[in-house]
């Protein structure tokens, strides 16, 4: 069976091979640190081996817990912010239909999030969307005391038992947080809930193939199973005793790196299916807070082509020679369309008719790279062989390890966010929350 790929042909007319080839040695100081856990923050390596100790019994049981909500809900609001919920959401988004929100409903429920911000309008709207609807919730957070997620799920918690009652409401709220310790936990086994566990080692960003990620996936009616397996596959094949030059986490990182040493300080995931949207976003979580410190780090950005080479084509191609690109290519659609021939021809496209739509676009993929290149960006490619669920767990795998390697290398903790603190302490401050007094009266002075 085929594996996702990595070309990185057309850096090198930018870094010579022998650059790359020269960080081997620091990508294995980087692997020994990881697998051996000798490194900065290795107490949140749960993830490394996550794929390979999942069993067929915690799977069933996710699966299980999943069928109940599907039977039971037409909607299902997955409350969390971050690593809570944009992995569920990149593998959700990348294996819909596009226009599921105006097609009846199948058997698996609508799935709608909250709790990923604090703006008024969307809460409102979205309990106004509820109203009329038998819905559940899975809370996702380790604490309970996020400020977005615990808002929301105030929300949902006591519309959910104002609307089905309050025994159907513990049928259908799950929880997934700490196995002993929070607010949520002491909330859950309080009301009854059904309750997964976030393991104590997993941080949010890398917790798509823990039940944070798995059970919304399932909820949404896809195979986890297949998940799961493509995760095992991507383990095995990255790790330490592949050789570095065929070990495509490795080669990532260490490309990644030499652009950063030679002044490539912003890397721009593209993708040509506007399905991976999501999954960009949730890779820009990963590396931003994986890497963001110390005045250092990649700045992960993206877009989506060919839609933005319409707004940040210019930009791409004739800007600031800081960027450059890591192009998610994905090989076949799940679908086939041509286009037609028409006898006015009046939009001059006749010269495509009986194309297909894809080999147009990967013909504005490949120009598209021509350009870029020749412009002066790197380019690096990332070759999946279709959006299935196999394939999608290859990718977040693949993703998560070279992200371990590549903090390693730049000499961060990839696996902190010291940083996220600030904003809270200011708001907190800015609210009166108790406890916080002397800083409430320090950023009244300022202000």
């Amino acid at each position: 069976m085929k594996s996702i790929s990595l070309n990185i042909e057309k850096v090198l007319g930018f870094i010579p091979r022998e650059t790359i080839a020269g960080y081997e040695a620091r990508v294995k100081v980087a692997m020994d640190a990881l697998h051996h856990k000798t490194g900065k923050g290795n107490d949140f390596l749960g993830w490394l081996h996550l794929p390979s100790s999942i069993t067929p019994e915690q799977l069933a049981d996710i699966n299980n817990t999943a069928a109940t909500l599907r039977e039971n809900c037409e909607v299902v609001v997955i409350a969390g912010i971050g690593g809570s919920y944009l992995g569920a959401k990149a593998v959700i988004e990348a294996l819909s239909n596009s226009f599921t929100w105006l097609r009846p409903r199948s058997s698996a429920p609508y799935i709608v999030y909250a709790g990923h911000n604090i703006g008024e309008d969307y809460l409102y709207e979205l309990t106004e969307f509820l109203k009329d609807k038998k819905f559940g919730v899975i809370n996702i957070s380790k604490s309970g005391t996020t400020t977005e997620t615990a808002l929301a799920f105030r929300l949902l918690k006591k519309q959910c038992e104002d609307q089905r009652g309050k025994e159907t409401a513990k049928k259908v709220i799950v929880a997934i947080t700490d196995a002993h310790k929070g607010a949520a936990r002491t909330t859950a086994d309080q009301e009854g809930y059904k309750t997964f566990v976030i393991p104590d080692d997993v941080g949010g960003r890398l917790s798509v193939l823990t039940p944070v990620g798995l059970l919304p996936i399932a909820v949404a009616g896809y195979d986890i199973t297949k998940l799961v397996e493509g995760a095992q596959v991507m383990e095995a094949a990255c790790g330490p005793d592949t050789p570095f030059a065929e070990n495509i986490a490795a080669q990532y990182a260490a490309t990644r790196n030499a652009l950063y040493a030679a002044g490539k300080k912003i890397e721009i995931l593209v993708n040509y299916n506007p399905k991976l949207h999501y999954v960009s976003e949730w890779w820009k979580q990963l590396y931003g807070e994986s890497e963001g410190k110390e005045h250092k780090g990649i700045f992960p950005a993206s877009v989506d082509f060919s839609t933005d080479l319409h707004s940040m084509g210019q930009w791409i191609q004739e800007g600031e020679r800081s960027i450059f690109e890591t192009v998610i290519s994905v090989e076949k659609t799940q679908h086939s369309l041509k286009v037609p021939s028409d006898e006015a021809n009046l939009d001059d496209l006749n010269f495509l008719a009986g194309k297909r739509v894809d080999e147009v676009n990967k013909m504005a993929e490949l120009g598209t790279q021509i350009a870029h290149v020749d412009g002066g960006v790197p380019n690096m490619r990332i070759v999946v062989p279709e959006v299935n669920e196999y394939y999608i767990g290859e990718l977040l795998y693949f993703f998560e390890k070279a992200c371990g390697i590549s903090g390693y290398i730049l000499g961060v903790n990839p696996f902190d966010q010291p940083g996220v603190e600030a904003y809270k302490k200011n708001m907190f401050a800015l609210l009166n929350k108790p406890g916080y007094e002397e800083e409430s009266k320090a950023i009244q002075a300022r202000l």
